[in-house]
């Protein structure tokens, strides 16, 4: 299992991040970061993902600025 990278475990702090992995909780981790991540965590995300899976990933749980925005983004 591939752990996350610090600086994008501070996002997960009601989790147990040693349980989150990519591979298994993509979802919910690109969903998380989309809505609430930092440059450094989105630069991470769009290198582990693509535009097509992320896209899918878009959710109207988000706030409606991230969701906009990656709509935008993403196309």
């Amino acid at each position: 299992m591939s752990l996350l990278p610090k600086f994008v475990t501070r996002f997960f702090w009601g989790d147990n991040t040693k349980d989150l992995s990519l591979s298994k909780h993509g979802k919910y981790i690109s969903q998380t970061l989309m809505d609430k991540g930092d440059l450094p965590s989105i630069k991470w995300l769009l290198k582990k993902k693509s535009k097509k899976q992320l896209k899918k990933n878009i959710s109207p749980k988000m706030n409606k600025k991230a969701r906009n925005f990656w709509k935008i983004y993403l196309g």
